[in-house]
């Protein structure tokens, strides 16, 4: 029998959504062993305040199987 578990987590990046999904699971993964996936919950943009984007933002939920 496994058991799963399932934390959430929020990570950034300047380059973009999927850099920052990937320093996420790169900082959990140093931590947490045996992730499944994950979902990406929420997105939010950074900006100036002319409208220029500044960095990308993910709250993501990360799934792995407990030892």
């Amino acid at each position: 029998m496994s058991v799963a578990k399932v934390i959430e987590i929020s990570a950034s990046s300047p380059l973009g959504i999927e850099d920052a999904v990937q320093q996420g699971l790169a900082k959990v993964s140093q931590s947490v062993n045996n992730i499944q996936g994950a979902w990406v919950s929420d997105i939010k943009v950074d900006t100036d305040n002319d409208g220029s984007i500044r960095g990308w933002r993910v709250s993501m939920r990360i799934s792995f199987v407990v030892d």
